[in-house]
C-alpha cells in the first residue's frame, strides 16, 4: 500500500510525500486525533538554527497522537483497538540509562517522521493502549503528560522525603499539567502556583494558592520546585526558586531554551540544592500516565479544560491552519481531529 505523509519541508512549507509502510512486522494504525506541541511550532516557524534545519528537514512534525488499530501481524493488538504511539524509539538495550536519554534514540518529529500522515507503522512495542472511557481529545496530548509524568518520576527519585510544599513556575501547559500529576500523586501536599497572568493563574484551581511573581511574600518556602517557563524567562524564574526554596531541595528543570540560561550556583552550593534536567518520556511514563487517567475521573475532567481548539484537518491548507491558529495561544492545547 502506498502512504502519504506530510513533511515540513521549509519553515512554513510542506509538502507530500509517498512511501511504503512496513506492514509485515509492524502494526498499521489510523490517526484519530493529535495535539501541537511547542517543538512542532519552532519547526514550522523556523524558530531553530539554521544547522539543526538543515540537519532536520524534512520531516514530518507531531509527536503528540491516539490512534486505531488497523492490522497488526503481531498479534498483540486487534483491530479497532485504541492506542497512544510511543514517538521515542530507542535502538540499544541500556539498563542504566531510560530509552529517553539515550544519544543514540530516534524521536518522531526531531530529525525523523512524526505522525502527521495518513498511516502510522510502528513497532508493538511503542504502543500502549488507551482505556476505555478517556476523551480522545485528552488522549491526543497523552505524550505531554508522561512527559509531566517523568519529571515526576525523577522527582520522586532525586528529592528527599520532606516533600510539604512543592511550587511550580510556570502558568502555561507544562506548569497546568506537571502540577495536576502532582496533584493526582501528592494530595496531602501543599501545591503553589507562579506565573504572570493572572487569567492563567486561574485555571489552577485544584492549587492550594497562587502567586504573581512579581507578588511572592518574602517568607515563602517551599520544599522542592519545577521550572516550567522555558525560554530566556526561565533565567529569573530559576532565580525565584533558588530565593523561595528550602535547603536541600530538589528543582525539576523542565523548560527549554535556545540560549543559555544563567544560574546562582553560589546558593546552589550554599543551600545544598540538587538540580535535574528531565525531557521527553518513555514506555514506562505512558503507562503510568494511562493508570493516572483511569483511576482518578477527575484529572481528565480538568484537562479537557486546556482543549483550546479542535480543528478538523482533511487537507495540507487546515494542517497550516491549525499550526497558525496555535501560534497565538498562549494557554491550551490546539487538537487535530485526523480526517485527511
Amino acid at each position: 500500500m502506498i502512504n502519504q505523509v506530510y513533511r515540513l519541508v521549509a519553515p512554513g512549507m510542506i509538502d507530500v510525500a509517498c512511501t511504503q509502510p512496513d506492514i509485515k512486522d509492524c502494526v498499521l494504525l489510523r490517526p484519530l486525533y493529535m495535539s501541537v506541541c511547542k517543538a512542532d511550532q519552532r519547526y514550522y516557524l523556523g524558530n531553530r538554527s539554521k544547522e539543526a534545519l538543515k540537519a532536520k528537514l524534512p520531516m514530518a512534525l507531531i509527536h503528540e497522537c491516539v490512534a486505531k488499530v488497523i492490522s497488526d501481524p503481531t498479534g498483540n493488538f486487534k483491530p479497532g483497538e485504541i492506542v497512544v504511539p510511543v514517538p521515542n524509539t530507542p535502538t540499544e538495550d541500556d539498563d542504566v540509562i531510560a530509552e529517553n536519554y539515550r544519544l543514540s534514540s530516534h524521536f518522531c518529529s526531531s530529525g525523523y517522521d512524526g505522525f502527521l500522515r495518513d498511516y502510522i507503522d510502528i513497532s508493538p512495542d511503542r504502543l500502549v493502549r488507551v482505556p476505555d472511557g478517556i476523551d480522545l481529545k485528552v488522549a491526543s496530548f497523552s505524550e505531554l503528560i508522561s512527559v509531566a509524568v517523568h519529571a515526576v518520576s525523577r522527582f520522586e527519585k532525586f528529592a528527599h522525603s520532606r516533600r510539604d510544599t512543592i511550587g511550580i513556575w510556570g502558568d502555561g501547559n507544562v506548569g497546568f499539567i506537571t502540577a495536576l500529576m502532582l496533584r493526582a500523586l501528592y494530595p496531602d501536599a501543599k501545591l503553589y502556583i507562579f506565573g504572570t497572568v493572572y487569567d492563567k493563574l486561574a485555571y489552577f484551581g485544584f492549587a492550594d494558592d497562587t502567586f504573581h511573581v512579581d507578588h511572592i511574600p518574602e517568607d515563602l518556602r517551599v520544599d522542592h520546585a519545577f521550572e516550567c517557563v522555558g525560554g530566556e524567562a526561565s533565567r529569573s524564574a530559576i532565580s525565584q526558586i533558588i530565593d523561595h526554596i528550602n535547603p536541600e531541595g530538589s528543582v525539576g528543570l523542565m523548560g527549554v531554551s535556545e540560549n543559555y540560561i544563567g544560574i546562582n550556583t553560589r546558593m546552589v552550593l550554599e543551600r545544598g540544592l540538587n538540580l535535574f534536567g528531565s525531557s521527553r518520556s518513555g514506555v514506562k511514563d505512558f503507562e503510568r500516565t494511562m493508570e493516572i487517567l483511569s483511576s482518578n475521573p477527575t484529572i481528565p475532567a480538568y484537562l479537557e479544560n486546556i482543549i483550546g481548539e479542535v480543528t478538523t484537518v482533511r487537507t495540507i491548507d487546515d494542517i497550516h491552519k491549525a499550526f497558525k491558529d496555535d501560534i497565538s495561544r498562549h494557554f491550551g492545547k490546539t487538537v487535530i481531529k485526523w480526517e485527511k
